[in-house]
């Protein structure tokens, strides 16, 4: 099943944009995935990418092989590399990145340990990616909010 956040509900229904949980995906295999590119895909295609496994190492082998392949097909140009970090930080629930921390902290918010360390890997990853600098952060305080952090 297809998880979903709040703060991405205007645009899931068409999938005009990547969801986390591809965004996650794609982190985990090691693809770069442009939204020109994304929005070239078929709808199946996209909700493919929303089903399909990526956890076991075979899983996520299929994966970057068929998002390869896919990009390969639709955009006729090669799928860029990502580095897989070996050990990311949304998988570490006892240490609150400081990109997090200081975006919260923008918006008024301290984040305790023990919150960050309740969060799924999925959430701790959406809060990493909606924290960087330079990323559009409309969505930060709307997902600190969904996930009761606020």
């Amino acid at each position: 099943m297809s998880q979903f956040f709040q703060f991405e509900s205007d645009f899931v229904e068409s999938l005009r944009c990547i969801p986390m949980q591809v965004r996650f995906k794609l982190d985990t295999c090691g693809i770069k995935l442009r939204l020109s590119q994304w929005n070239q895909f078929e709808s199946g295609e996209r909700q493919q990418l929303l089903e399909l496994p990526c956890e076991t190492t075979d899983e996520v082998r299929q994966y970057r092989a068929f998002l390869q392949r896919l990009i390969q097909e639709r955009t006729q140009t090669p799928a860029m590399d990502l580095p897989v970090d070996p050990a990311p930080p949304w998988l570490d629930a006892t240490t609150v990145p400081s990109s997090v921390l200081e975006k919260a902290r923008e918006v008024g918010v301290e984040i305790a340990s023990d919150q960050w360390a309740a969060l799924t890997r999925l959430q701790r990853f959406a809060l990493i990616k909606l924290s960087r600098s330079g990323h559009e952060n409309n969505n930060f305080l709307p997902a600190l909010k969904e996930f009761h952090l606020d």
